[in-house]
């Protein structure tokens, strides 16, 4: 049986009601304006429905108008509300926050003078705007440590770089198999372009097998990581789809791009993923792990694959609202679930830290492929030696597959 339909009038008007008790029995006057409380309502209305989605009060909103095309200049997090608490969940390592000593999963307590528990992801972000050169307070709690540390940081303007890091890593590592290496920070525009020919080069040199660092990557253009997950699964493959309420108005499918005649890359891939690899991200992981095309390594990414769509309103102001949800080849929803890895591996918060440092000065060529080998990082060591695993099991199923040799005649 259905149930019973909600009496909508009935509910407006315990709200009504509500707020003339506020106005009547509220001991500060100057705060229970109609504006004033109907804002609040909403404000509470839309935290309640997802982490994601707030009201944006006129001066916000037209703040974030004016702002959101200029990205070039900050600090280098991004933040999120995880359990109701705003938390960095990356830090790029080329950027002060990094230098600074950031890590991600810290918790942000204050930006300057405000205490960030009743802030909202828009006004935090407004708060943590800044020009080149501003200074800004973060008051953090750790919680692996249950430390509470302040770092003051100034912005900086940003390099929009992407992928980094393109190697063969070190024997020391990777022993006798030729082994890649390349991590992607963000997927913006070249993305897939800089992989690509990042790719060619390293398969010129031998590799036989590749690690995706996707880890501390919040995400960015959805059409980049689809172009990514091009480079090894046939073009045409469904990789994410985008549904919401009403079937109707969904999109097409994401789907892998054409290759122009170009074969997929067919060697074997393990995906580094964490609590800091979010959107765009996740979906890159998570169609590999479908397809089969990916062994996932590391902890558990963060649940962020839903679709946010801002609503202006007649007053000015605007809701940012989750309109859809992204699913994985198998139907499944990383909203709020995230990709759980085909093998876990967790860091302690001091080797993250000594892995942001390494990734914000390190040197080049075979040198930072022997300090990679040198670090200590559980997660990338894991990673390498499931492909090692792959490719001993290849070497003795191939003469399994030959065709038996003829006996010799006899004359």
């Amino acid at each position: 049986m259905k149930p019973p339909p909600e009496d909508a009038y009935a509910q407006m008007e315990m709200l009504t009601r509500a707020m003339e008790m506020v106005r009547q029995n509220y001991v500060d006057d100057s705060k229970i304006t109609y504006a004033e409380l109907v804002e609040g309502a909403l404000e509470g209305m839309l935290h309640k429905l997802d982490p994601h989605c707030e009201y944006m009060g006129k001066s916000l909103f037209e703040d974030m108008q004016r702002e959101q095309s200029d990205t070039s200049e900050g600090i280098g997090i991004t933040i999120a509300l995880r359990q109701n608490i705003l938390t960095i969940i990356t830090v790029r390592e080329d950027g002060p926050a990094s230098a600074a000593g950031v890590l991600s999963g810290d918790q942000l307590v204050r930006i300057n003078e405000v205490l960030t528990d009743s802030v909202g992801i828009a006004e935090a972000m407004q708060l943590l705007k800044g020009k080149a050169g501003d200074e800004v307070s973060l008051t953090v709690r750790r919680p692996g440590t249950k430390q509470f540390l302040e770092f003051k940081v100034k912005h900086e303007t940003l390099a929009e770089t992407s992928l980094h890091d393109p190697m063969l890593l070190s024997p020391k590592m990777a022993g006798a198999y030729k082994i890649g290496y390349a991590r992607i920070s963000q997927y913006n525009q070249p993305t897939a372009r800089e992989l690509s020919k990042a790719l060619d080069e390293l398969e010129k040199q031998g590799m036989k097998a590749f690690v995706l660092d996707l880890r501390n990557n919040p995400g960015g253009l959805v059409d980049s990581a689809v172009a990514v997950c091009g480079e090894f699964l046939p073009e045409g493959t469904v990789v994410v789809t985008t549904e919401g309420r009403v079937a109707s108005q969904n999109p097409p499918p994401f789907r892998t791009p054409s290759r122009s005649g170009k074969e997929p890359r067919k060697y074997p891939i393990a995906v580094l993923i964490n609590q800091g690899s979010a959107s765009a991200s996740e979906i890159t992981a998570g169609a590999l792990q479908d397809l089969k095309r990916a062994i996932i390594v590391g902890t558990t990414s963060f649940g962020k694959g839903s679709v946010q769509t801002i609503l202006p309103m007649k007053n000015g102001a605007a809701m940012r609202l989750t309109t859809a949800k992204y699913y994985t080849p198998s139907h499944r929803t990383i909203h709020e679930a995230g990709v759980e890895p085909n093998i876990v591996s967790a860091l302690t918060s001091e080797e993250e830290l000594r892995i942001a440092k390494w990734r914000a000065s390190h040197g080049t060529g075979e040198a930072a492929a022997l300090e990679l080998a040198n670090l200590g990082d559980k997660q990338l060591e894991r990673a390498v030696d499931s492909l090692k695993g792959v490719l001993v099991f290849d070497a003795f199923v191939a003469p399994s597959l030959a065709p038996a040799a003829k006996p010799l005649e006899s004359r």
